[in-house]
């Protein structure tokens, strides 16, 4: 799994957990916000960006991979930021791995399985080429609220992004429910969720923190499924508050 590295290798680890069909890139506004204290640790997830050439195979071997760069990397404990598809695994690693992990904040995470998988997933491999087509992923884009500087990012990485992966991810994605260990999490925790998302996202976010105790919420007016690009700079100050000792 390709990691880009940032910031001085003494400062407090960051982990960085993109969304599906995004990469590490994503979160250049953020790890810029926190280069000059934190050390902050960016991977492309498995085929995605500069780890297209890995297939996303399940969120399991994803975490899996996760904890041995991170256990034989010396970067721990670390902070863990995910979104979205990056959220759920940011739960399962502080679930399966929380001597790896002192703080979760898991943003806009679905958390509630889905029925129909089978058809919804058909329908999506039948529909798979369309990603390689500028203006519907154009399209898409807007879905995520991708600023302009980010665009010829996200038509590269959604150009390379293969069926097989997009399945695995999907697959998992819709599937996902709650590891039983999140509720014993020891660390600091904070979930976030758009007001304006769909109600099984503001669902799950309610589900998250009700299953962790001590655990905060926080629903962000006027977002949609995109906070850390919608509103970077409020989102930026607030990880930045968040990452402050307690």
């Amino acid at each position: 799994m390709y990691i880009s590295r940032f910031g001085p290798e003494d400062g407090s680890p960051v982990l960085l957990l993109h969304g599906g069909g995004v990469a590490g890139w994503m979160w250049n506004s953020l790890r810029r916000s926190l280069a000059s204290k934190y050390n902050v640790l960016v991977p492309d997830l498995p085929g995605h960006g500069q780890s297209a050439d890995q297939p996303y195979r399940s969120h399991t071997e994803t975490v899996d991979a996760l904890n041995r760069i991170l256990a034989h990397g010396g970067s721990t404990p670390v902070a863990v930021i995910g979104f979205s598809l990056g959220a759920q695994l940011t739960i399962e690693l502080a679930s399966k791995h929380p001597e790896l992990v002192d703080r979760a904040m898991v943003v806009s995470a679905q958390a509630k399985a889905m029925p129909f998988t089978g058809l919804t997933l058909g329908a999506l491999g039948a529909a798979a080429p369309l990603a390689r087509n500028r203006r519907f992923a154009r399209m898409q884009a807007r879905e995520l609220f991708l600023p302009p500087e980010l665009m010829e990012d996200y038509l590269d990485t959604s150009a390379n992004i293969t069926k097989a992966t997009l399945l695995a991810a999907v697959g998992d994605n819709m599937r996902f429910e709650l590891p039983a260990a999140w509720s014993e999490f020891p660390g600091q925790a904070l979930v976030m969720v758009g007001r304006r998302e769909r109600a099984l996202m503001r669902d799950s976010a309610a589900a998250i923190h009700t299953a962790l105790p001590g655990s905060e919420i926080e629903i962000v007016d006027g977002c949609g499924h995109g906070i850390p690009l919608q509103r970077s700079d409020w989102f930026n100050g607030r990880v930045a508050d968040w990452l402050l000792p307690q």
